[in-house]
């Protein structure tokens, strides 16, 4: 079976529109948790910190920044609430290579 442009089209056109989807929702816990920055947090109570890794690439299309952060925070908020019980995270640093680290408190 040979690929006819339009059908390559097709696919180019779906695995751009996956691209820019976000994929992680947050959950109702995750949405109780906020994010704060290290000087929010003073005088909470730092309960460890949450690595969470994202895929940059659907295939051969690479995702938008902005949708890779909003997913990592997604997922971070997540893990905050039903692993740690917590309610704010506070970013180490930005989103690099697919991984972003995140500070846990319960303030």
């Amino acid at each position: 079976m040979t690929a006819t442009p339009l059908r390559l089209t097709a696919i180019l056109a779906g695995s751009l529109a996956l691209g820019a989807c976000t994929f992680v929702p947050v959950t109702s816990e995750g949405e109780q948790v906020r994010v704060a920055t290290s000087a929010d947090v003073q005088g909470c109570e730092r309960l460890g910190h949450t690595t969470v890794t994202i895929r940059e690439r659907i295939g051969v299309v690479r995702r938008p920044p902005e949708k890779l952060a909003e997913e990592a925070e997604a997922t971070a908020r997540n893990a905050a609430a039903t692993d740690w019980n917590a309610n704010v995270i506070v970013p180490r640093g930005p989103l690099q290579d697919g991984r972003q680290v995140y500070d846990v408190y319960r303030c």
